[in-house]
């Protein structure tokens, strides 16, 4: 039987315009909800009963479509390269790229404080950040299933804060990014291991261009 759950989706660093929305949903339910408000944030939705646009268009500016993929090729290889033997998982789907940092390399257990001997590693990642600037940036924070409901959904977007305060120490654009806390149910293996419950602890930024 799927809980009921209770969790705010915009409630961390959401810089459209400052909004929270609670969303009380079972998980399929929840599943429709995120992503809805993943396509708000990033720029699937005009905003048309105000007649303005998002932020970050101004900010940042755009890509023309051609140029897209190659745009995010070469922004895929520099995060490889600076990335190789740090413990972060760089992934391409289509034309985004997710960085998914596990909680082992990142934060101590049950901390959202970002271990320095990390903190360097966020650094290269904000200097890639800071050369491919006409991209946003959504940073989710996830966890197990261990501890209740509630503690894993603030200790997630803690979490996800902690990255983004660090990157925005480093010059990358606040209006560029935005924090979710995902708390335990976006499990990417079993929690009925500690293996699972490892790579279910982690924190993922998924970087998407903007297309004119």
């Amino acid at each position: 039987m799927n809980k009921a759950i209770s969790m705010t989706l915009l409630a961390a660093s959401l810089t459209l315009g400052g909004c929270a929305a609670n969303y009380q949903a079972n998980n399929t339910q929840k599943g429709a909800a995120i992503g809805a408000v993943v396509g708000a944030i990033l720029g699937k939705a005009t905003g048309d009963h105000d007649k303005k646009r998002y932020a970050w268009g101004a900010v940042v500016g755009a890509i023309a479509g051609g140029a897209i993929g190659n745009y995010m090729d070469k922004q895929e290889a520099a995060l490889r390269e600076e990335l190789a033997d740090s413990g972060i998982e760089v992934v391409r789907t289509g034309n985004n790229i997710d960085l998914i940092m596990p909680s082992d390399v990142t934060f101590a257990t049950n901390s959202a404080s970002v271990s320095q001997s990390f903190t360097p590693v966020l650094q290269d990642v904000a200097r890639v950040l800071n050369e491919y600037e006409k991209t946003v940036l959504m940073i989710e924070g996830h966890t197990d299933s261990d501890g209740t409901e509630q503690y894993n959904q603030g200790l997630s977007e803690r979490r996800a804060e902690s990255v983004k305060n660090i990157l925005l120490a480093n010059s990358v654009n606040a209006r560029r990014m935005t924090t979710l806390g995902m708390g335990e149910y976006q499990p990417k293996a079993s929690n009925a291991t500690p293996e699972g419950k490892q790579q279910n602890r982690r924190v993922e930024l998924t970087i998407q261009p903007l297309g004119e």
